[in-house]
């Protein structure tokens, strides 16, 4: 008898989350994903800590023999917020802090979420990954609360297509 549920893989533990400074084309290759100058934030972000959000607008679309309003696909907007651990003036600072170095005010970045993988799971050709090219906003900081850890949310600015893509074979 088939399975009346469908599985669902976890969330904790299966997501990658990695800044890039740059990339070539819109479409990161695997050479520039495993770059040493990627920083894999993942571990440094909190679970509610990527907030990615993605709105279509809907266009009125009204006739003069209809007395219904119909509705076309608009325009389309992206919103990208990021929290994490901020070792900013810790004994972690120099070693342990490459969210908060990547995330430098003003700084165009692309961000690369991938789902459904471990997050130590290198990358590998024809995996989907979720594209989101950035320009860094301000840094908060968050106020400290009983029984957690230092952290701090940045604020993005979506400046392209955060397209969901496959990694291409080669490069």
């Amino acid at each position: 008898m088939p399975n009346a549920i469908p599985p669902a893989t976890p969330a904790d533990g299966n997501m990658r989350v990695d800044v890039l400074t740059a990339a070539a084309g819109s479409i990161p290759t695997l050479t520039e994903l495993n770059a040493d100058t990627v920083a894999n934030i993942s571990c440094y972000l909190t679970p509610d800590g990527f907030a990615f959000t993605q709105e279509q607008a809907t266009i009125t679309d009204e006739r003069l023999c209809s007395t219904e309003t119909f509705g076309l696909p608009g325009r389309k907007s992206s919103t990208l917020s990021l929290t994490g651990i901020d070792n900013t003036n810790s004994e972690y600072e120099t070693e342990y802090n490459e969210m908060a170095d990547a995330l430098t005010e003003g700084a165009d970045r692309i961000v690369v979420a991938r789902w459904g993988l471990p997050y130590d799971t290198p990358y590998a050709a024809g995996q989907k990954i979720r594209v989101i090219p950035i320009r860094v906003g301000m840094k908060a900081e968050q106020s400290p609360e009983a029984n957690s850890v230092i952290r701090s949310t940045w604020s993005t600015f979506v400046s392209g297509p955060s397209d969901l893509v496959e990694i291409p074979t080669g490069g």
